[in-house]
């Protein structure tokens, strides 16, 4: 399966995020709804914060995590889109 690639992830103005015990908990201050990232998900936040794009996530998570690169692609966008229909992140499809 091919997922799809973003040429731009952003977070939302209105997001507060805070990591509690190895995961990241983020605010949406907007609709003042709560949502749990776990330990991947975090990584996958902090790499964000840090201006990474998708491939560079996807390149860094792998050498961190021993998974396959096309189930790692396939669980990014789920991840992704999940934030997304929250307003947590922007997305640009290339």
């Amino acid at each position: 399966m091919n997922t799809p690639s973003y040429s731009k992830l952003k977070i939302s103005n209105d997001v507060l995020s805070q990591e509690v015990g190895g995961e990241t908990v983020l605010l949406d201050l907007q609709s003042e709804n709560y949502f749990g990232l776990d330990e991947v998900g975090t990584r996958f936040w902090q790499l964000l914060q840090e201006g990474n794009d998708q491939s560079q996530i996807v390149g860094q998570l792998q050498d961190e995590y021993d998974v396959e690169e096309q189930q790692l692609k396939q669980d990014l966008d789920d991840l992704i889109k999940k934030l997304a229909e929250a307003g947590l992140i922007s997305v640009e499809k290339t």
